[in-house]
């Protein structure tokens, strides 16, 4: 099974930006896609952002659309969050996942990484 190791996580004010990082074990397969989501406390985990492993066609929750960019890098078997302009609503541990459906419901992904925190406060 394939490992994901995210990274970036940090304490930012509103307004600021920050990069997440999802780091594979293996090159993604054809097939697979990569979430990320977010929970913070006493909250439900939430869909965040998709992308296929191949050919793009990113999705996006209303709450971080137009702010929020998920990118991936093939040949490093990393997906990147770029957050922008970002609320403190958005202060919560963020987890990236891989799965084979382009689903934005976690129960559709079967791994995930340990989470980064994202803490925007002023």
């Amino acid at each position: 099974q394939v490992q994901l190791v995210e990274s970036g996580g940090g304490s930012v004010q509103p307004g600021g930006s920050l990069r997440l990082s999802c780091a594979a074990s293996r090159r993604p397969y054809s097939r697979e896609v990569f979430g990320w989501f977010r929970q913070a406390p006493g909250k439900e985990r939430d869909f965040v952002a998709l992308i296929r492993s191949r050919g793009g066609s990113e999705f996006y929750a209303d709450s971080v659309k137009g702010r929020f960019t998920i990118s991936r890098d093939n040949p490093k078997n990393i997906v990147y969050l770029q957050m922008n302009n970002l609320k403190v609503e958005d202060t919560a541990v963020y987890y990236c996942a891989v799965g084979s459906q382009y689903e934005s419901n976690s129960r559709a992904y079967e791994a995930w990484g340990q989470g980064t925190q994202v803490t925007v406060a002023s």
